[in-house]
């Protein structure tokens, strides 16, 4: 299996002066199911390099078995500190692609032509593609035939309510929920901060950071399949 996972390289949160980008634990869960179930992994970003990591996910009371893991893995530190540049990636290359969340695809991966060809050129391709949390976002001017990718299909993400709890409702440049269903989708959610997985077809979408592993093993199931 050869997975290709997306970063965000968007740093700054809206006009707050505060820092955003990826959030840790929907890049370490879905990263260690991965490698754990033997598969290639490839790391790619916009800008390449290092990409932006949201300091709020990385603050003691996120810490996961999984985020605890990257801190004590050097290797995997170095693997994401040298993402690959988004332009240079090909689908034909990949099995398929995950794209981990935090507020950052919100600006770039959302209108990122790169990013948005990639997503379109694998479903072409009848391989599987999976959003966690904010990363929905870059299924936002995705389409196949004219229509928008998300058009009739069962998804989530992260949820109105859960943006309001964290007090960005009006920080955003839009909410994922509210895309989603703009776009056609048929929204699902379950509780707040819940884990919450939908899959449709091609399609594996995940509702926020507690849902990252198990997107990740829905994935890995399919490609197994």
């Amino acid at each position: 299996m050869n997975i290709l996972m997306v970063l965000t390289s968007h740093d700054r949160l809206g006009d707050t002066g505060k820092k955003t980008g990826f959030w840790l634990e929907e890049f370490a869960a879905p990263y260690y199911a991965f490698l754990d179930a033997g598969a290639n992994v490839t790391l790619a970003s916009p800008a390449g390099g290092q990409p932006p990591l949201d300091p709020s996910s990385d603050t003691e009371d996120t810490q996961t078995k999984d985020t605890k893991r990257f801190k004590d893995d050097k290797d995997a530190q170095e693997h994401l500190a040298n993402t690959e540049k988004l332009a240079d990636m090909k689908a034909e290359d990949f099995d398929s692609v995950f794209y981990p969340g935090g507020h950052g695809p919100l600006w770039d991966l959302a209108v990122d032509k790169n990013s948005i060809n990639l997503i379109e050129t694998f479903v072409k391709q009848d391989k599987p593609v999976a959003f966690v949390c904010h990363s929905p976002a870059a299924l936002k001017n995705v389409k196949i035939d004219g229509e928008y990718l998300v058009k009739g299909k069962t998804v989530t993400g992260f949820t109105n309510s859960e943006e309001d709890a964290v007090g960005l409702t009006d920080v955003v440049p839009f909410l994922v929920e509210d895309a989603l269903k703009a776009n056609g989708g048929n929204y699902e959610k379950a509780a707040d901060w819940e884990s919450f997985v939908v899959e449709d077809g091609l399609l594996i979408t995940g509702q926020n950071p507690a849902s990252s592993e198990e997107a990740a093993k829905r994935l890995i199931d399919k490609l197994k399949g």
